[in-house]
């Protein structure tokens, strides 16, 4: 038995069963990876996977099983090559970060630059990309730490802790007909077209859910991921914005409004979310704390290990 079998069971199921993708993941050729397969299978004496001739097409009862204690060694061994440089002294590496866009754009910068103030040697990846798959980037170990307002803690392997919460504002053009209306109602917005975040950004659930629970159906013509997109078809006219309220800046954002809508959408909460039982070398805990100053690193060791969440 050894890692490469491991992890080429692990990729096989991970990877719809796809054999090229597999081997492209893995650096190494699809026979090469039938054969690795193959061999843990008969050195264990079970079937993992189900075939239809030589493809793949879904795994056994036993190879569900075999695939959970698969999972723990190799999350196990990346630990262990954590821990030896972390009981070294090594003070360098690389720590990997996946961030929604307003969460990298806004809320990241001075945490990065203080990090870095911190930690010269070590070199930060920071990723963008949709809730669901920063998830899947920890649960692969992509990447170490994830941030987003949405998702992450939907997932039982992941362990999230809240870091802040916020909430959404509306931006128009200057002059806007809005702006002569306080507070703003709900069927206010909905005479207007509306520019927001796409299903699963960024609170966009809470906006959702409150004009349904007013029974109105807003005209949302146009949403996007990035708030500095929306922020700019709203400058254009087009309609109007509802951005997260650190998106907006008066003194870059000339030519627009802010008006406050913590009244109208329910407030969000920004999580972090690491990979459970993961190691975490101490800069990445940093980290951790210099993004949420209110958790302890003794409360997020011991979520790690199961203690909670």
């Amino acid at each position: 038995m050894n890692f490469q079998q491991l992890r080429s069971i692990r990729e096989a199921a991970r990877r719809g069963y796809n054999l090229t993708e597999v081997a492209n993941a893995l650096f190494t050729s699809q026979p090469g990876v039938s054969r690795q397969i193959r061999e843990l299978e008969d050195e264990l004496g079970v079937v993992i996977f189900e075939r239809n001739g030589k493809r793949l097409t879904g795994m056994t009862e036993p190879g569900k099983g075999i695939l959970k204690i698969i999972d723990r060694l190799l999350i196990e061994a990346e630990n262990l090559q954590q821990a030896s440089l972390e009981y070294t002294g090594q003070q360098s590496g690389t720590l990997s970060v996946a961030a929604t866009h307003t969460q990298a754009r806004y809320a990241l910068p001075k945490v990065v630059q203080g990090f870095r103030a911190a930690y010269p040697d070590v070199r930060i990846a920071l990723q963008q990309s949709a809730p669901e798959h920063i998830a899947e980037w920890i649960l692969s170990g992509k990447t170490d730490i994830g941030i987003a307002t949405e998702g992450l803690s939907q997932f039982p392997d992941l362990v999230s802790f809240p870091c802040y919460r916020w909430s959404h504002i509306i931006v128009v053009p200057d002059g806007h007909p809005l702006l002569s209306r306080s507070p703003i109602r709900l069927e206010d917005l909905a005479e207007f077209p509306l520019i927001t975040y796409d299903v699963g950004f960024t609170g966009r659930g809470h906006i959702d859910a409150a004009f349904n629970q007013a029974g109105l159906k807003p005209d949302i013509m146009l949403t996007a991921m990035d708030s500095d997109v929306i922020k700019q078809y709203v400058s254009l006219g087009l309609g109007v914005g509802i951005v997260a309220s650190m998106a907006f800046d008066h003194g870059r954002d000339k030519g627009m409004r802010a008006v406050e809508a913590s009244h109208l959408f329910a407030s969000n909460t920004t999580r972090l979310a690491v990979r459970r039982g993961a190691y975490l070398r101490s800069y990445a805990y940093d980290f951790i704390l210099q993004f949420a100053p209110d958790l302890k690193r003794s409360d997020i060791e011991t979520a790690l290990n199961g203690g909670g969440d």
